[in-house]
């Protein structure tokens, strides 16, 4: 696993080893059906306990990690079922905020929306799977808080880790990329034009062409 380094030292012991055990599930380095000791990782990351089983406690909260009677902790397992739950789920999110944004997005939302894609252009250059990942993320918010709906921005938030962790997957393979920034294009270009029908069926793709790959990926290779 890696160093605290490369986690913003300026958090708090408890944060640093929730980010870097979350990370380290995101990014396969921890395996699905892995076993967390608490006493392996205190001594792999040089802290006690406590923080390990408070960052544990939190990962079962996101979903990333299962309790086991009579075995403890372990990373998660990603299961088809799971995952076209959660993606029913965000499709339907998904499509009901681009519409929205369709009414409401300002002309500067806009302006920030086209930075953020060409932000996103930016990082898939980098090859970097978590700055990847964060500006995917911040170009699909910029459309999300521009439904000015706070309820909806609520439930998005509440299947925004699962989504991360499927997300990771779906990055993972450069073979997806040029895809999603032709997506990302789309998706813009029809918010310019306001034109929800076809913005409706953009997003609806975007989030399928990435269950699609996931599944190939995951359960079929």
């Amino acid at each position: 696993m890696n160093e605290f380094e490369k986690i913003d030292e300026f958090l708090p012991l408890r944060d640093v080893v929730f980010q870097t055990l979350r990370k380290g599930i995101l990014t396969g380095e921890l395996k699905p059906g892995e076993r967390l000791l608490e006493i392996h990782l205190a001594d792999k990351l040089g802290v006690s306990r406590t923080p390990i089983r408070e960052a544990i406690r939190k990962l079962e909260l996101e979903g990333l990690v299962t309790m086991i009677p009579r075995r403890g902790a372990e990373v998660a397992n990603i299961t088809e079922k799971s995952l076209r739950d959660v993606l029913e789920v965000r499709r339907a999110l998904d499509v009901l905020s681009v519409e929205l944004a369709c009414d409401r997005m300002t002309e500067d939302e806009l302006i920030r929306l086209q930075a953020a894609c060409e932000q996103f252009e930016r990082a898939l250059v980098t090859k970097d799977l978590t700055q990847i990942a964060k500006a995917d993320i911040a170009f699909h918010d910029i459309i999300l808080e521009s439904t000015g709906n706070g309820r909806l921005v609520q439930l998005v938030a509440n299947l925004s880790e699962q989504m991360y962790r499927y997300r990771f997957e779906y990055i993972k393979d450069e073979r997806n990329h040029p895809k999603l920034k032709e997506e990302h294009h789309q998706i813009l270009n029809f918010l310019r034009e306001k034109n929800k029908a076809e913005a409706a069926k953009a997003v609806a793709g975007h989030v399928d062409s990435q269950e699609a790959s996931i599944i190939h990926s995951l359960f079929t290779e």
